[in-house]
Formats: structure tokens, C-alpha cells, sequence
């Protein structure tokens, strides 16, 4: 029988976790909150640079530039700052994180989707705050936030709520269940991670294989397949509202680096078949060693630029060389490559808590085998993908079989479903010791068990690191600059040994407490109490390591872009269109996106074909294919010549003599090794298949008249048909080219850009970028977000009219 509401009992509780959320993330996040700093993040200042262009089109004209010519001499925008009007998913969010900033709205929003997790497993109000303190103190939480992965956290923020609408649909209430995992997922797909939504994918896949097993063990398979199919139904609605986002992403996909290469012989980081370079999808591989940062966080020395103190050998060793006290304070407190695993470098260790781990060891032995199952092995899946490289018998086989598997890299931050799995199993474990302690069998015995199997490991570390080598390669280039190096090793090993010591103390503390309170010698409140404050603690003193107060700043932003000389004097020329190189660091920089529409730039997913010129020609400084690009200005980095003017970029457009025929992408390509691009256009005519070879460009010109990001104007005069090459980057789901307001083909020259055989005549152009993608997509958008509305409010007035009709039915009894 189900009791009546109580508002003290069944809202208040809730209430206070939120005020305890909102708390703590005041506390860590105060400088974004209350003094209005924000963290020199380098993705999200490099989305900034990039994403220019189409900021200043949405608010000018109220409409979307869905391309924008700012980055890589133009590139559809979905990966970058589209909108999608039809998908309301993004207002949900802004209403459960109060409409926060980033940083402070991240952190919050994982703590209350950790929440909802354990809440739905039926645990007491204050255990589920102790569960969504360590789901989301994890240190790769905090640490992507540092390097600016934003997308990336909220996409893990939601997986537990995805989580909590399966459990709850398969195992209690099917349609509270479904409307909350059709939310999560909704909003999960929203911020458009998919590396991370593949992974709790994957770890939907364990879990559902061990229902299945349980449902045929129990008879309940009938039952199981038809929760399943309302599940599958909440699954395509949330789809459905990020079906725009999703199929503009799918269809760009296949022009990008994640899809298959026309080459016969690719470039460096491509791949014969669909899918990245295998070298380049594992340089990022967690050691297998490494893993060992789960239990203690600077195993591996933490990141590869550390802070050290005073009482450090590197400091001690930088004196007996001369250096100053003030010089060698600033040499050890500005960073120093401490880290010295497998990984070409780090901002941080993978860190749950060595509570968490020794409670997860618990949870083996105390907690039922139908929870135990698919998060032990959801844990080792998640480990032995991180390994990536490292174990190569299993990471190769689901990079060459596995859908989908070979579009992602960094492989090391699978260990995001450990992350989740850990805590979760150890919060299963705290949770049965508090609810069942007097009927386990053992249970003091199985709790030392535990601590003595995670603390013996802390103590072995401890004693025995000193037979580590703690050499790195970055080693070498220290011993070059004639730094200490054995000094700088001494370090890691101490660093080793104080995180092995410090674990050690986290485990014993919270064992004590647990085996206090099975002995009766605590109350539950106190024990409870103690073990929060300690997981607390523990992670929240790790995270400080990477991410403090001191590194928030004033005007972040604005600093950034603070226009160089350089940016002064190219933007003195007023032109339409003209393109320009950043010399220092061209293809991962969009600072200079910010004012000028940039050849390079910095993205994840550039187009395919459009690396393939960077890697054989751009790189090469091949001068003709700078000249097509319309490349007018290069900025050298150099104080004394900041800018130089490129010879010879050929404008917008212009009229070419002959077109070289080519048989295969290869080819094509090639053929940019030897070409004058003012005279020639290169046409693979087993795609574009021409005639004619032979055209006169006397007497003949082309302007563009009007330019924004989606529509292209030009007027030419022409005495004779001709051949226009334009200094557009061709890209065919979308552009659509019209002659005098009539829709006329056109044509891919030069590997990359477009181009269009005309008649002699005055004559207008336009190219019209409307891809039938965005515009379906937004549409089916639209009906499911309406849907999905739907669905979750008349889950919440079912939700409440059963509790109403057990209250009447109780009254009636009574």
C-alpha cells in the first residue's frame, strides 16, 4: 500500500538537495557566479573565433548561417553554432540549471542528474547527495571543464538520468520510467557529444544483456520485450527532437575526416576505409598501469604541467644550481612535466575516489548479483577501451568491426563509464550496508575485506614505488636545457608515494566508520554524515589541483580578441571576401576567424577532401593553391613585419582558359602540384564529366556583388561561353547555383572548389546555401519536442493522480 503525499516527506528532501547542489556549486564555482570571471578555456575560445561569422548573422538578421566561409575557407556551420529552432530540448536545460552560466550550470546540472539517479533506486534523500557528490567530483568532470570540453560534460552530465528512466521503466514504473529516460536521452543528444553518448550506449548494451538474462532465468521475457518496445518508442521521440542536429551531423559526416577517403593512397591520419587513421583514433591510449589513477590520482605524477612547492627536490636542486629563491619559486610553481605516463600529455588523471573504489570492492561482496553484474563488466569494458593501443587484440577489433567505433579518438576518456559505474555500485554497497546491515552475513568481516584489498594496495604502492622507473620521453628535452632531472623524478616518486599514503588514510577513515557503525558504536545520521564529508573532501581537494580560483580571470574574452596590429592592418582593406593564413599555427587556431575569413582554423571534423589539400599542398606552401583560396594577406607572427601580402590571389572568381581531365580523386590532386590556377581548372570527369577543353577569357570579368554566409551574388560579362572557377569550397547536400534566377548545375574544380561552364552575355549568379537537411530535420524537431512536452507532463499527472487515487481509496478503508 502506497502512502498518502506528504509534502514534508516527499518534497522538502528534494528541496534541500537542491539547495545543497546550488551550494556547492557556488562555493567551487564563485568567480563565475559572483565576480564575473571566467577560465582561459581553449576550445571554447577557439569556438568563439569560429563561431563569429554566424553570431553576428543570427543577431543582424534574426536567421542561421548555416555556413560560414570564417574557418577552412568555408565549412557547413552544424558542428559549430547552429540553431535549430525546432528543438526546445536547449530551454529545458536552461529551466534545470537556472539558467547558469557554463562552468557553474555544468557542475550543477550533473550533481541533480546524479541525484535523480539514486533517488529513483529508492535511496534516502542524503545518500543520493552523497552519490551525486561523487558522480560528479570525479576529477575528468572538473578537468574538462578546465580545457573547455563543455559539450562533453553536459553530455555526461545526463547519462545517469538515463539511467534512472531504464531502471525505473524495467523494473518499477514503466511509463514514469520511459518519460524520464525519453528526457534524459533527449537532452543528452542535445549537446551533440556523440562520442560520449556512444559510450553509455555501450553501457545501455551490458545492462540490457543482463536483464535479458534475468528475464529468461525468471520467465519474465514476455514482460521484458514489451517495457522494451515503450522504451524503443521514447527512444526515437527523443531522436526525433534531435533529429535536425542529427541528420545535418550524419550528412556532414560523410564529407568529413570520420568518413571514407576517395584516395587510394590517403594522407597521414586518414583512412583507406570510412573512419579515422587507427595511429591517430589511439595516440591518446590510458596506460594500462595508469589505470591505477581510479584508486591513487598522481600515480602517474597528474598532469604534464604541475605546479611543485618550496619543500620539493626540484626546488632544492634549482638552488644548489644558483638559481634565486624568487626564480626557483616561479620555475616550480609555473608548471612542470610531471606526468610521465604512455599519453602524449595530460591535463589530469581519471580520479573516483579511493572511497568510491573501496566501496565499489564492497558492493562485490554485499550487493545483488543482478546490480553487480553489468556494472562490474560495464566497469572493465569501460578500462579496457581506455587501454586502447595498449591492448590492442580487443581495441582493434572493435575499431575495425564495432559500428560506428573507428569515428571517434582520445579512446581514453571511455573511462567515463567507469566514472559512473564505480560510484554507482559503491552507493549500491553503502546503501544495503545502512538498509540490510543486521541481516548480511559477515558483514564486518566483508567490510575489512574490502578496505584491506584497496588499502593494501594504497600501502604497496607506498612502500614499493621507488622500483618504478618515473622516465618519460619529454625527459630528454629537459636534460638538454640542463635541468634536474633526477630531481624532477625524485618528485614523481614522491608524488607517488603521498597520493598512495593519502588514499590509504581516505579508506581506512571511511572503513571506520562503516565498521563503527555495524558494531552500534554510531548512529546512522553520523555515519552517514562522516562518509559524505569524507567523499567530499577527497575529490574536491583532487579537483582544486586542477581547477582553483587562480584560474579564473577578468575579460577572458575580450583579452583574447583584443585586435593585433596585425588584425588592424588587413582589416583596413574592405573587400568582400579576401581570405588570410595565420603562418604561426594555421589549422589549429580560429583567433584569426574572429576578423577574417581564414583558410585555416581549428576544428575536430574539417571537411575530408579539404585536409587532403592542407596535407599535399597547403602545408607545402604551395603558392598556386594559396592563390585559389583567394589568399591576400599571411600573418607572420613577426612584430617587425606583422603582415604579408600573399602574390597573386585570384579574387572571388574569375574566368579560365583550359580544364585539365582527370580520371580519378588522385589524380585531381595531384594535378595541384603543377598548375597555373589563373589559366586552369582541374575537373575529375568520372564525377563531372565535361566536354569541353579549350575557352577564351579575354573579355571577360566577374565581381561579387553581394555576400552572407548563405547567398552568393555575382554578375559577369562575358563575349564568349566560358568556364567560371569560383574561390568557394564546393560542397553539394545544400548549394544550389541559379543563372539569372534559374537553377543551373554546377561543378567541383580544383579538388575543392566549385565552378560553373556560362554563357556569353551579362548574366547574374547566385549560389543559395538551403540544405533540405535542416529544414526536414527542424520540422520533425519541432512535432517531437511538442511530443515529448507531452509525454513528461502526462507522466507527472499520472505520477500524481495515482497517489491521489491510493489517498481516496485509503480514506474509504479508514
Amino acid at each position: 500500500m502506497t502512502t498518502p503525499f506528504n509534502f514534508k516527506r516527499d518534497v522538502l528532501p528534494h528541496v534541500i538537495a537542491v539547495a545543497v547542489f546550488l551550494l556547492l556549486t557556488a562555493v567551487y564555482f564563485a568567480p563565475v557566479l559572483f565576480e564575473d570571471k571566467g577560465l582561459s578555456q581553449h576550445d571554447i575560445l577557439q569556438f568563439k573565433g569560429g563561431a563569429k561569422e554566424i553570431q553576428d548573422y543570427r543577431e543582424a538578421t534574426g536567421e542561421e548561417a548555416l555556413w560560414t566561409n570564417s574557418m577552412f575557407s568555408g565549412m557547413p556551420s552544424y558542428l559549430i553554432n547552429t540553431r535549430y529552432p525546432g528543438d526546445w530540448s536547449g530551454v529545458i536545460h536552461s529551466i534545470l540549471t537556472f539558467d547558469m552560466p557554463a562552468l557553474a550550470g555544468n557542475i550543477f546540472i550533473t550533481l541533480l542528474c546524479a541525484y535523480i539517479l539514486f533517488v529513483a533506486m529508492g535511496m534516502s534523500s542524503w545518500l543520493a547527495i552523497i552519490g551525486a557528490i561523487a558522480v560528479s567530483f570525479t576529477s575528468y568532470n572538473i578537468i574538462i571543464l578546465e580545457a573547455g570540453h563543455n559539450t562533453k560534460s553536459l553530455t555526461i552530465a545526463y547519462i545517469p538520468m538515463v539511467l534512472a528512466g531504464l531502471i525505473v521503466a524495467l523494473r518499477r514504473n514503466l511509463l514514469l520510467g520511459a518519460a524520464l529516460f525519453a528526457l534524459g536521452l533527449t537532452l543528452n543528444l542535445h549537446f551533440n557529444h556523440l562520442q560520449m553518448t556512444y559510450y553509455m550506449l555501450l553501457l545501455v548494451i551490458v545492462f540490457g544483456i543482463a536483464e535479458v538474462v534475468f528475464a529468461v532465468k525468471n520467465g519474465t521475457i514476455a514482460e521484458l520485450l514489451k517495457r522494451g518496445a515503450v522504451l524503443l518508442v521514447a527512444a526515437i521521440l527523443a531522436v526525433g527532437v534531435n533529429f535536425g542536429r542529427l541528420y545535418t551531423t550524419a550528412e556532414y559526416t560523410e564529407h568529413s575526416i570520420r568518413g571514407k577517403s576517395e584516395l587510394t593512397q590517403p594522407n597521414s591520419g586518414e583512412n583507406v576505409g570510412s573512419g579515422l587513421d587507427r595511429e591517430y583514433a589511439f595516440n591518446w591510449s590510458y596506460g594500462v598501469s595508469e589505470t591505477m589513477t581510479l584508486l591513487i590520482p598522481d600515480f602517474y605524477g597528474g598532469s604534464s604541467s604541475s605546479s611543485l612547492e618550496t619543500d620539493s627536490e626540484t626546488y632544492n636542486a634549482l638552488l644548489n644550481l644558483g638559481a634565486p629563491p624568487a626564480q626557483a619559486e616561479q620555475i616550480v610553481k609555473q608548471g612542470l612535466p610531471m606526468y610521465w605516463g604512455p599519453q602524449p600529455m595530460t591535463s589530469g588523471p581519471v580520479y573516483v575516489g579511493a572511497i568510491m573504489v573501496f566501496l565499489f570492492v564492497l558492493g562485490l561482496f554485499i550487493v545483488d548479483r543482478r546490480w553487480t553484474s553489468w556494472l562490474v563488466a560495464g566497469t572493465i569494458l569501460s578500462i579496457v577501451l581506455a587501454w586502447g593501443k595498449n591492448f590492442e587484440a580487443f581495441n582493434y577489433f572493435m575499431f575495425d568491426y564495432f559500428p560506428l567505433y573507428n569515428k571517434f579518438r582520445a579512446v581514453s576518456s571511455a573511462l567515463v563509464i567507469a566514472q559512473i559505474t564505480i560510484p554507482f555500485l559503491g552507493m549500491l554497497a553503502l546503501w544495503r550496508l545502512f538498509r540490510d546491515y543486521g541481516q548480511i552475513k559477515d558483514l564486518d568481516k566483508k567490510l575489512l575485506l574490502s578496505g584491506g584489498i584497496t588499502g593494501g594496495i594504497c600501502l604497496l604502492v607506498w612502500l614499493f614505488a621507488g622500483t618504478a622507473s618515473f622516465t618519460s620521453p619529454v625527459d630528454q628535452q629537459l636534460i638538454q636545457a640542463q635541468f634536474p632531472i633526477d630531481a624532477i623524478r625524485a618528485d614523481r616518486e614522491g608524488m607517488m608515494r603521498s597520493d598512495a599514503l593519502r588514499s590509504l588514510v581516505f579508506i581506512l577513515l571511511a572503513a571506520g566508520i562503516l565498521y563503527f557503525y555495524v558494531k552500534n558504536k554510531l548512529s546512522a545520521t553520523i555515519a552517514i554524515a562522516g562518509v559524505g564529508l569524507l567523499v567530499l573532501v577527497d575529490l574536491w581537494a583532487v579537483d582544486k589541483r586542477y581547477l582553483n580560483n587562480d584560474d579564473f580571470q577578468r575579460q577572458v574574452v575580450a583579452n583574447y580578441f583584443q585586435p593585433t596590429q596585425a588584425d588592424q592592418m588587413i582589416l583596413q582593406d574592405k573587400d568582400l571576401s579576401y581570405r588570410v593564413i595565420y603562418l604561426p599555427n594555421p589549422f589549429n587556431d580560429a583567433r584569426t576567424s574572429y576578423y577574417h575569413k581564414s583558410i585555416g582554423g581549428y576544428h575536430g571534423a574539417k571537411l575530408r577532401r579539404y585536409q587532403d589539400v592542407i596535407d599535399r599542398h597547403i602545408s607545402q606552401n604551395n603558392l598556386e593553391v594559396y592563390r585559389m583560396l583567394n589568399t591576400r594577406y599571411a600573418i607572420t607572427g613577426d612584430q617587425q613585419q606583422p603582415v604579408q601580402r600573399v602574390p597573386g590571389a585570384l579574387g572571388n572568381a574569375w574566368f579560365v582558359e583550359s580544364v585539365k581531365l582527370v580520371q580519378t580523386p588522385d589524380a585531381e590532386l595531384e594535378a595541384l602540384s603543377d598548375f597555373d590556377a589563373s589559366k586552369t581548372a582541374v575537373v575529375d570527369v568520372s564525377k563531372f564529366p565535361i566536354q569541353k577543353q579549350n575557352y577564351t577569357a579575354n573579355n571577360a570579368n566577374i565581381e561579387l556583388v553581394e555576400y552572407n554566409p548563405n547567398n552568393l551574388k555575382y554578375e559577369y560579362q562575358a563575349a564568349q561561353d566560358g568556364l567560371v572557377v569560383f574561390s568557394e569550397v564546393y560542397y553539394a547536400d545544400g548549394w544550389q547555383a541559379y543563372l539569372d534566377g534559374e537553377p543551373v548545375d554546377h561543378i567541383r574544380a580544383n579538388y575543392i572548389l566549385r565552378a560553373m561552364q556560362v554563357p556569353a552575355g551579362k548574366h547574374t549568379i547566385e549560389f543559395k546555401f538551403a540544405p533540405k537537411s535542416y529544414f526536414l530535420g527542424n520540422t520533425i524537431s519541432l512535432v517531437s519536442s511538442i511530443l515529448l512536452i507531452m509525454v513528461v507532463l502526462g507522466a507527472i499527472a499520472y505520477g500524481v493522480k495515482k497517489k491521489q487515487r491510493v489517498k481516496e481509496v485509503e480514506q474509504v478503508k479508514g
